[in-house]
């Protein structure tokens, strides 16, 4: 039987509100808290991924921080 997975890594967090949201709908969708939703996405992430979905969102996401850094 597999070793059960145990959240040992602590680390500060900066997040949009939109990703926070999605982050605590997707955690409330499956019936695991933030820390287990977000283990869980980066564990399987390449499962998860369209890689040419991933690159185009990927760019748009990068110019959005570059524009609000510069508004600020």
């Amino acid at each position: 039987m597999p070793a059960s997975p145990r959240l040992t890594r602590h680390f500060p967090v900066k997040m949009t509100d939109t990703g926070f949201r999605r982050l605590k709908s997707f955690s409330a969708e499956t019936g695991l808290s933030e820390d287990e939703a977000l283990s869980f996405v980066f564990e399987n992430l390449t499962g998860l991924l369209d890689d040419a979905a991933l690159m185009h969102r990927l760019a748009a996401y990068k110019e959005r921080l570059k524009s609000n850094d510069q508004d600020q």
